[in-house]
């Protein structure tokens, strides 16, 4: 009889201790009161997060109309990008600011669900309040589309969203890999979550720091993404400038695959920032 309790009492406390770390956080009230609402930054955000790289469908012509449906192929099974346009029904046209807020810095659907880590809100944790707001403020003047979000594929264990809270405790922390904490760490960290294609990720999917930028698995599931640490990538400080901003490398070939989206993007911000992103690469150790 003495065993059996003591074998109830050490399930019963596994139970607990999984509850507790898997629950959803208690959801964040953002007070905007003295933010200015800055449509040009938000679409600078926009561009600079790459939204429309994964969320626009597949061939899309209309970069701006984010319905979803391309496919990235992992060892966890297929995600598939979900309707984030401004439908009410089939989008996020029916979020408030906090639920928008919530989801891009925790990870966490407006109904307390984990949302799996293939939405790197693990590097968009870093961004900055306002500019979140203005993102927010640029994304509602955006078109609405009424295709319906597709489901998951993934495998067991994998598939249970309540285990992301475990994920999220012992991976998701608050720091930056480069600690000089400038406008390029934000550009290449936060905004671009450049690592999180370009870095390779462990069995459980976190992001190897101690092989930052030295490459991964393509999300079409064919080849590799190449590294992009200056160990491995000869490039000068002005050949990636161009690159980012034509798409041609320093050979003369010409960008492909899911990159040449995030080049599209890239294209369009300041020649600033394009420099600021290529100090950043440059700087690597």
């Amino acid at each position: 009889m003495k065993k059996f309790i003591i074998i109830a009492l050490l399930i019963l406390t596994g139970v607990v201790f999984f509850f507790s770390l898997t629950k959803p956080i208690e959801i964040a009230k953002i007070d905007v009161t003295n933010f200015k609402q800055n449509q040009e930054n938000g679409r600078h955000i926009f561009l600079a997060s790459g939204c429309n790289s994964c969320h626009i469908s597949e061939g899309s012509k209309n970069k701006f109309l984010l319905a979803g449906g391309q496919k990235f192929i992992t060892n966890f099974g297929t995600f598939v990008a979900p309707n984030i346009s401004t439908s009410r029904e089939h989008g996020i046209g029916s979020w408030s600011f906090s639920d928008f807020y919530n989801s891009i810095k925790f990870g966490q659907s407006p109904s307390g669900k984990h949302y799996f880590p293939a939405f790197p809100y693990n590097s968009y944790q870093h961004m900055h309040d306002e500019d979140i707001y203005d993102l927010w403020t640029f994304w509602k003047t955006l078109p609405s589309d009424e295709t319906p979000s597709q489901m998951h594929d993934l495998l067991f264990p994998f598939n249970v969203r309540r285990n992301i809270g475990i994920w999220k405790t012992f991976f998701m922390k608050d720091d930056y890999f480069d600690q000089k904490l400038d406008r390029s760490t934000y550009l290449v960290e936060a905004l671009g979550h450049c690592a999180e294609c370009h870095t390779p990720r462990n069995f459980i999917g976190s992001l190897k720091k101690s092989e930052w930028m030295r490459g991964g698995i393509n999300p079409s599931g064919k080849g590799k993404i190449p590294s992009i640490h200056p160990l491995d990538l000869k490039w000068t400080k002005d050949e990636i400038v161009e690159y980012l901003s034509s798409g041609f490398t320093p050979d003369y070939d010409m960008v492909g695959g899911k990159m040449a989206s995030v080049i599209e993007n890239i294209s369009q911000l300041s020649d600033l920032d394009r420099e600021l992103i290529a100090e950043y690469l440059i700087r690597l150790e």
